[in-house]
């Protein structure tokens, strides 16, 4: 799992909750509408720096991101999308870049669980 994210109906109320309730880092990133998180103390890229802690983000609630998400990291996103459908699974939102960090992507399972899968860049 590389991370995980949290959907908001009102972000400034989320925020304000999870600062408050855990003292997560919360940066906003106003240029993918999305808002960084870190549960614990993080390196120069803003990476966990020890062992038990995840990054994640908040987004505004979708049809896609509705519940919370876990996000797979995946070396090959394609693969795994088709891999997804050939198990029974569907895409729920196909591949998108995000800037030029890597690509999304999220599925449903067979479950009908909602996975994010990320590839880096």
């Amino acid at each position: 799992m590389t991370h995980f994210e949290i959907p908001y109906d009102d972000g400034d109320r989320a925020k304000a909750f999870y600062r408050q309730a855990f003292g997560w880092q919360i940066v906003d990133m106003p240029e993918y509408e999305y808002t960084a998180v870190s549960t614990g103390p993080t390196d120069d890229d803003r990476m966990p720096s020890e062992v038990g802690f995840i990054g994640g983000g908040m987004t505004r609630r979708s049809e896609a991101v509705s519940h919370p998400v876990i996000t797979l990291d995946v070396a090959d996103i394609d693969a795994a999308l088709a891999a997804v459908t050939d198990a029974g699974g569907s895409v729920v939102v196909p591949k998108q870049q995000v800037g030029d960090m890597g690509f999304i992507a999220y599925f449903a399972d067979t479950e009908g669980n909602t996975i994010g899968m990320w590839q880096s860049a």
